[in-house]
C-alpha cells in the first residue's frame, strides 16, 4: 500500500468479520495477532520499524525463561504452563529457541522466608520440582566460575534456561503472515497517537498520512504506550536498563552444564545473566530500579555502568571480570507501577484495548500471551487476567527477582 498525496486510507472487510489493528510487532502483538486470527477476526498488524524491531525489549540475544516466582502462585502456575508450551515450539519450529539448561540461584547470605530464593524453593518444592540446593562446596564443586567464599546458599532449577528471543520473534511473525494476518512494517505513529472513533470504526491516522481502520484497536506498544497514551503515563513508563556483552578467552569455562542461566542475590541485586553462547558470548544484566525515560528519546549507556558490572563480576565471577566487551545495550522495560501486566479494555475508550506493561518479566510467558490477550479482547473468562485489569496507580510493587531500589 503507498500513500498518496492526500493519504491512504485502509479500507474496511465489507463483510461481517470482526476486524482488529494491532500497533506492535513485538510478543504481545504477535501472539495476539496469530490467536485472533485463529479466532476469525480481519487482523491488521503495524509496527513503526521492522520486526524483531532493533529498540524492542525483546530484541536481544537471550531472555531468561523460568517459573521461578518466590511465593507468587499466579506466575508460577503461568511459568509451569509456559514451559511446556516453548517446548512444543521447539519441536513445531524445528528449532531449539528454547534451551533448558537450568535456572541457577544463588544468595550471599542465608535464605530466609520473604526473600525470593526461599520463597521460590519453597513454592516449587511444595508443587512436586524437584530442586537442587547447593551450598558452598556444591557450588565450587558443579559451578567453578563462581566465587563459593562469597555464596554460600541457593538452589539449581533443571526446569528452566533461556529463549532466543530475536529467533523467536522472527518465528512468530511467520507464523502469523502464514495465518493470513497483514503486517506492515515502517508505519511512523504520531505522539500522542492519532486515534479517531466515526460510528464505531477506529481510524489510526500515522504521520505518513496513512489511514488504518478497525473496530477495535490493540495497542501492543510495550514502551512506547505512554508516550502514545500519554494518559496512562501515571501508571506505567518506560526504564532504561543495562545490558552488557563480555567475550571470555575460553567460552567453554561459560557453558552449561558448570554455567547456567544464574541470578546472583537477584532479589536484592538484580543481577543476572547467561552461559556462553554460539558465538561465545555472555550476557550480564540487571533486573533493577533501572532509569525512567521517554521510549523516543535516545539511547544512551550512563557514564560508569561498565565499570560497575565489572566491579560486581569481580566478586561473584572473577576470571570474567577481565573479558573484553563484545557490546552493550539500553533495553527498556515497560513498567507498570505494581509490576503486574497491563491487558484490558480502555474504560474510557470503547474498542481500544491495551497490552502492554512487560515490566521486565513478560517474554517467558510468550507461549501463553496470545490465548490471554485474546481473552480480554472477546471479554471471554481467563482466570489469570484479572491481575492485569485496568486499575488506578496505588502502592508500588514488583515480582519477586526484581530489586526495586539500588
Amino acid at each position: 500500500m503507498k500513500p498518496s498525496d492526500s493519504g491512504a486510507t485502509q479500507e474496511l472487510d465489507s463483510s461481517h468479520v470482526r476486524t482488529i489493528l494491532i500497533l506492535g510487532g513485538g510478543v504481545f502483538g504477535l501472539t495476539a495477532a496469530w490467536e485472533l486470527r485463529n479466532r476469525g477476526w480481519k487482523v491488521t498488524l503495524l509496527d513503526q520499524g521492522t520486526i524483531p524491531h532493533p529498540d524492542a525489549a525483546s530484541t536481544d540475544i537471550n531472555k531468561v525463561v523460568r517459573m521461578d516466582y518466590g511465593s507468587d502462585l499466579q506466575y508460577t502456575e503461568m511459568g509451569e504452563a509456559a514451559l511446556e508450551g516453548w517446548r512444543a515450539w521447539n519441536q513445531r519450529w524445528q528449532e531449539e529457541v528454547y534451551h533448558e539448561d537450568g535456572f541457577l540461584v544463588m544468595n550471599s547470605e542465608t535464605m530466609r522466608p520473604g526473600g525470593f530464593e526461599h520463597d521460590s524453593f519453597e513454592r516449587l518444592s511444595s508443587r512436586g520440582h524437584r530442586l537442587k540446593r547447593m551450598d558452598r562446596d556444591a557450588l565450587r564443586r558443579a559451578h567453578p566460575a563462581w566465587n563459593a567464599d562469597r555464596y554460600g546458599e541457593g538452589y539449581f532449577n533443571s526446569r528452566g534456561g533461556w529463549g532466543a528471543s530475536s529467533r523467536a520473534v522472527v518465528h512468530l511473525k511467520a507464523e502469523v503472515v502464514a495465518a493470513g494476518v497483514t503486517v506492515v512494517e515502517g508505519v511512523p505513529l504520531s505522539s500522542p497517537l492519532s486515534l479517531e472513533d466515526r460510528d464505531g470504526i477506529k481510524r489510526v491516522t500515522a504521520l505518513d498520512g496513512r489511514v488504518w481502520k478497525a473496530q477495535v484497536v490493540l495497542m501492543a506498544t510495550g514502551a512506547w504506550t505512554p508516550v502514545l497514551l500519554p494518559r496512562l503515563s501515571e501508571g506505567m513508563w518506560a526504564t532504561a536498563q543495562p545490558v552488557f556483552h563480555f567475550r571470555p578467552a575460553d567460552p567453554a569455562r561459560f557453558r552449561p552444564p558448570e554455567f547456567p542461566v544464574w541470578g546472583s542475590d537477584i532479589g536484592r541485586t538484580g543481577w543476572y545473566g547467561f552461559p556462553a553462547n554460539e558465538e561465545g558470548i555472555v550476557k550480564v544484566a540487571n533486573h533493577g530500579p533501572g532509569r525512567r525515560v521517554r521510549a523516543d528519546a535516545p539511547r544512551v549507556m550512563p557514564e560508569g555502568e561498565e565499570a560497575r558490572f565489572r566491579a560486581f563480576l569481580q566478586t561473584t565471577f572473577p576470571s570474567l571480570a577481565e573479558a573484553p566487551l563484545a557490546g552493550s545495550r539500553v533495553c527498556l522495560y515497560c513498567d507498570t507501577f505494581d509490576g503486574h501486566f497491563w491487558i484490558d479494555h480502555d474504560p474510557d475508550q470503547s474498542g481500544v484495548v491495551v497490552a502492554a506493561g512487560d515490566s521486565g518479566h513478560a517474554f517467558k510467558f510468550t507461549p501463553l500471551l496470545g490465548g490471554l490477550i485474546a481473552d480480554v479482547v472477546e471479554r471471554n473468562p481467563n482466570s489469570w487476567a484479572e491481575r492485569f485489569r485496568w486499575r488506578e496507580p496505588s502502592a508500588k510493587g514488583g515480582e519477586g527477582a526484581r530489586a526495586l531500589s539500588d
